[in-house]
């Protein structure tokens, strides 16, 4: 009997996902726990596998389709079984039933409860054209679809995609990933809900520079390491807030902000306490690595309690970071510049790292905030090697 897969719930709060590619095609045999499909969800390619051995039968939508958590995602069943999805039952008036089970008319799944007359090998023909025969108007007798009726409808098609773009100002429209309307709508419930500070500061970047450039680490590794021992001190930047209740962590899960080519993702390092310079450089690069290629795993998405930003690794300065949506804090750290200073009382030149810290308003007061970034400054400013 054929088994209907449906897309399940496969992250925090996932309500849809966008089938992304078919590692089976239609009537290919798969085994059990066999890789049948990847989606991409909140900010992650997953791989589905096959709930059973079998034939796959159907498919919920191709790739590019956004389909919705408990939608049906791919149907599984014996060889040489047929599968069709139970159309809606409606009041439609009475025709003459043919008695030729090839000219039975059938209910269209594009468009439940409409009645579509057509042939299956019509039906056939609509789909390896693209014509979606709810859209055509039967020419034949009592309204059925004829051959002529589909190819005629392909060649409109056809006839308006050829034709050129008329340009008047306007753009095409493009329909953003399901990665992109993620983090689209991430950052509009962070930046609506939470009411974001901001505040600055110039640091010496010299020590931190300079142990980068003797152990070859990255420099994101530096930054959080500089950043533990503060956020012990300081625990409401450590912390999750709900909207009434401020939970603070014993243990530092620091999400790392990586550019990527599908977009912003937030790998996050547990119990960064726990780990030494090269252990947290160690897990660093496996985030990053992971992230851009894409195989970052749902759980090594989420949980963050603080946030790292490097935008200096792409040219970024001063600016305002926005807040991951439950947590208190963000620090942004930007590019190394030549600057004046003032050190052990005489002017000096040495780059300087623009930083930031941004923090929820409703928990943390801009006096504990200003605290927590001269703080900040000040370990990374004594950096060396072996902190």
């Amino acid at each position: 009997m054929a088994y209907e897969l449906l897309l399940p719930d496969i992250g925090e709060g996932l309500t849809e996902a966008e089938i992304v590619t078919w590692l089976v095609g239609i009537g290919e045999t798969v085994a059990a726990n066999q890789p049948l499909v990847e989606v991409e969800t909140d900010k992650a390619l997953v791989e589905i596998p096959s709930p059973r051995s079998g034939t796959l039968l159907h498919v919920g939508g191709e790739a590019g389709k956004t389909i919705n958590v408990g939608d049906v995602l791919a149907v599984i069943g014996d060889e040489g079984e047929r599968w069709e999805a139970e159309p809606t039952v409606v009041d439609v008036p009475a025709v003459e039933e043919p008695q030729d089970a090839e000219q039975h008319p059938a209910v269209s799944q594009d468009s439940p409860g409409a009645v579509v007359k057509a042939m299956p090998v019509i039906r056939k023909l609509a789909a390896e054209l693209g014509v979606d025969l709810a859209t055509v108007a039967g020419s034949g007798p009592g309204g059925k679809i004829t051959r002529s009726d589909v190819e005629d409808a392909a060649a409109h098609t056809a006839a308006i995609e050829a034709a050129p773009t008329a340009r008047t100002g306007e753009y095409d429209g493009e329909t953003l990933s399901a990665m992109r309307r993620t983090i689209a709508r991430n950052l509009t419930q962070s930046w609506t809900e939470i009411p974001h500070v901001t505040v600055w500061r110039g640091v010496d970047a010299t020590g931190a520079l300079a142990a980068k450039a003797e152990t070859g680490l990255l420099l994101e590794a530096i930054l959080v390491m500089a950043v533990l021992p503060i956020l012990a001190e300081f625990p409401d930047f450590n912390a999750t807030y709900d909207g009434s209740r401020l939970n603070r962590s014993e243990s530092a899960h620091v999400g790392i902000a990586v550019a990527t080519d599908a977009g912003l993702m937030v790998p996050v390092v547990r119990d960064a306490q726990a780990m030494n310079l090269r252990m947290l450089n160690a897990e660093i690069e496996r985030l990053t690595a992971a992230a851009r290629d894409r195989t970052l795993g749902l759980g090594e998405l989420s949980g963050s309690t603080f946030t790292l930003s490097n935008v200096g690794a792409v040219g970024g300065g001063f600016g305002t970071p926005i807040i991951p949506y439950g947590t208190t804090a963000i620090v942004s750290v930007g590019r190394a510049e030549d600057d004046v200073i003032v050190k052990h009382g005489a002017i000096a030149i040495a780059k300087v790292f623009p930083v930031s810290l941004s923090f929820d308003h409703r928990v943390v007061d801009g006096a504990m905030a200003s605290r927590f970034l001269l703080r900040y400054a000040a370990e990374l400013e004594r950096y060396r090697l072996g902190n």
